[in-house]
């Protein structure tokens, strides 16, 4: 058992183990985003770093099926940060969650040696929730959009190089219309933060299955964490009906694989610990 799951286990309970908790008609959510860990501050500006600690955040929600509407702020800065760098980070916050109607109502700062987030998401569930529990034999399993380029992206910055301000990497794509449309025909969700092979691993693992390849993915498409794309199954009787929803919302649809009998083990370096 990974250290992770270590932790996790002590406070299993029927409410938690899944991208967000749900009490009631809400759904309760917590991402870190820390530097040296997720990025550096010579990869992204201030306001891109605020902005995607709560991208991060909000994709958590989403993908069970809920709309974000507060957020409480953790802020550990460093104590040399001057008013207008700080202006930066309000600024990344501000606006990501104007754009998605959420707001920010409360949190703590404290001194610290380096930048280092926290934040909790409070959303409403839209209709029912979306869990990585309810995959069933002959479920058809699909990602959106193309994995990859956020490792990629990752690779280009520890060799000095920069990005794009639209680079994956720097803003996260959030899918959000297309999942609230085809949420309900879905038996199963979440959003891919630790790359495809891991996330996989986990949601065959919680519903005590396994896979049937259809497609050879690439190391690339297998491992690269921080995509915050959509892993979804579905009965095949809604495919079409999802087909065209990834048509009408222009989201690429990449139906992978199969849920059968057995089960898959993740081989690949973690990322946590």
């Amino acid at each position: 058992m990974d250290k992770e799951q270590f932790i996790i286990n002590a406070f299993l309970n029927s409410i938690n183990g899944d991208d967000g908790a749900i009490v009631d008609n809400w759904c309760f959510s917590k991402d870190l985003f820390f530097e040296n860990v997720h990025f550096k501050r010579s990869w992204m500006s201030l306001e891109q770093i605020a902005s995607k600690a709560l991208l991060i955040n909000i994709s958590d929600a989403i993908v069970m099926n809920a709309k974000p509407k507060y957020a409480l702020l953790g802020l550990a800065l460093p104590k040399n940060l001057s008013k207008a760098e700080i202006k930066a980070l309000q600024k990344g916050f501000l606006n990501t969650a104007k754009k998605f109607n959420i707001k920010i109502i409360g949190g703590d700062t404290i001194s610290n040696h380096k930048i280092d987030i926290s934040i909790t998401l409070i959303s409403e569930i839209f209709k029912k929730p979306v869990f990585r529990k309810g995959l069933k034999i002959g479920d058809l399993l699909a990602f959106s959009g193309n994995l990859g380029q956020s490792l990629k992206g990752l690779e280009l910055l520890q060799q000095g190089k920069k990005l794009s301000p639209n680079h994956r990497f720097i803003k996260p794509k959030i899918r959000k219309d297309f999942f609230y449309e085809i949420a309900q025909k879905l038996s199963c969700a979440m959003d891919i933060s630790d790359g495809l092979s891991k996330d996989l691993s986990r949601l065959l693992k919680i519903n005590n299955l396994g896979i049937s390849w259809y497609k050879n993915l690439n190391s690339y498409e297998l491992y690269s964490g921080e995509e915050y794309e959509i892993l979804f199954a579905f009965n095949p009787k809604y495919e079409n009906f999802i087909k065209q929803c990834a048509k009408k919302h222009k989201v690429k649809l990449n139906i992978f694989g199969q849920a059968v009998k057995g089960k898959y083990e993740f081989v690949g370096k973690e990322h946590h610990f």
